[in-house]
């Protein structure tokens, strides 16, 4: 069965018309060479071709002369929370009101879109923060990236269920299970999120055991399958690892001591199941701030020590596992997994792929291709081919050379969402 996509529901209206992108060196999202003297002709929203830049501009078509900047798919980021940062009010202060931090998901969902990020992942989130934002952008009240989420996060219940809040669908027993995957279903979820093991984010959950039964596993990918959904497996120990992978769950997140069983990274392989490390997330409970290099930070933890000593050693883990995983042949997809969403999220950990052992072109896949693959948008986006949509990034620089460039928006030249231009200097001086 097809895999649903509410998150296709919510696109903006399409640019109308014609538009023909020439003198582009050209990252097609795939392991193909750098095209040099590429053009894309873009007609309603729409990659129509891929040509050259010595061709003559089309019949009906703008013409947009890029001088030999990258362009590459728009991004895409599988393992995000679409949650706004908040202030906190000082004491004495008046009390954030209930509707305050919509406004501040917005503002982050328009910065990660001026990054040139134009698709996420939310894999967890308060209520029905990302369903309510991507209407908002359906019925034209901004701009922000497609947004597929699970709804709620499906656990057994556990001590996740008091830290996480209204994030959880705690439920026990195949049945709730199988109810708790039609309930997210109903409330508009692209995907299933599920907990094999605990979250140690928090000083109660442990990764060993897995949270769920067999049969409670095997009701959850039974129905999310069956209703053509993919599921993602939050995984920190390796008996969630081993579950996850035996049942055929499509994504495994975190996954960071897989580098301790390579015959779960040789099965994970033969399946084609994909795994999402979420490198920038330990950063984040170690306290290191926004650095790429561990090295260079300086520390500024805020969760207990015990939690930033693990995210430590889980850093350290997770480099091994992403490493071991390339060499396995186990494809791996871009998630940045940072408290809630920003602009520079995605560029972040694509930078920190790099500098813990994978090659720019293979973490650029990471956010591109294989990224689409593994939330089955791969007939729609992820690489700049012919019948794609035209999500697509023009960058001042040489991305490959120096991936670290998409962390600077002042090099973000341009972004085009469905063909329309959204951000970047071209866009802002009205060049299309």
């Amino acid at each position: 069965m097809p895999h649903r996509h509410p998150s296709l529901l919510a696109a903006p209206p399409p640019a109308p018309g014609r538009l023909w992108l020439t003198g582009a060196r050209l990252f097609d999202g795939t392991a193909a060479p750098v095209r040099e003297g590429a053009a894309v002709l873009v007609t309603d929203g729409v990659i129509e071709r891929v040509g050259d830049a010595g061709e003559p501009v089309p019949a009906q078509a703008r013409a947009l002369d890029l001088g030999g900047r990258m362009l590459i798919p728009g991004l895409i980021n599988i393992h995000v929370h679409v949650q706004g940062h908040e202030p906190r009010p000082g004491d004495g202060a008046e009390p954030l009101l209930a509707g305050t931090s919509a406004h501040f998901l917005q503002a982050a969902l328009r910065d990660t879109l001026r990054m040139g990020v134009t698709t996420v992942r939310n894999v967890g989130s308060q209520d029905h923060q990302p369903q309510e934002a991507r209407q908002a952008m359906r019925y034209g009240a901004f701009r922000g990236p497609r947004i597929l989420t699970c709804g709620l996060i499906i656990s057994a219940t556990a001590p996740g269920g008091r830290f996480y809040g209204a994030m959880y669908r705690e439920a026990d027993g195949p049945d709730e299970v199988r109810k708790a995957v039609r309930e997210q279903l109903r409330a508009g979820a692209d995907f299933i999120k599920v907990m094999t093991t605990g979250a140690r984010s928090n000083e109660l959950e442990d990764p060993e055991p897995t949270q769920l039964t067999d049969a409670e596993l095997i009701a959850l990918v039974e129905e999310a399958h069956r209703m053509g959904c993919k599921v993602a497996a939050h995984v920190e120990g390796l008996d969630g690892a081993a579950a996850a992978i035996e049942h055929e769950m499509d994504t495994i997140e975190h996954g960071m001591y897989l580098c301790q069983r390579p015959d779960l990274l040789e099965r994970m392989a033969a399946q084609g199941q994909v795994l999402v490390p979420t490198l920038s997330g330990y950063y984040w409970m170690a306290g290191l701030g926004d650095v790429v290099d561990p090295s260079h930070a300086t520390v500024d933890a805020q969760m207990l020590p015990s939690i930033v000593e693990l995210a430590r050693y889980n850093l350290e883990q997770g480099t091994r596992s992403m490493r071991a995983a390339r060499d396995a042949g186990v494809k791996i997809a871009l998630g940045s997994d940072r408290e809630g969403i920003s602009g520079e999220d995605t560029a972040l950990e694509l930078a920190r792929m790099v500098h813990h052992g994978l090659s720019p072109p293979e973490a650029l896949q990471s956010a591109t291709s294989i990224a689409a693959e593994a939330i089955g948008l791969e007939d729609q986006i992820g690489t700049v081919h012919a019948g794609k949509l035209a999500d697509l990034v023009v960058v001042d620089g040489d991305v490959l050379e120096q991936p670290e460039l998409l962390l600077d928006e002042s090099r973000i030249w341009l972004v085009l969402q469905l063909g329309e231009a959204v951000a970047g200097a071209a866009a802002s001086a009205q060049q299309i």
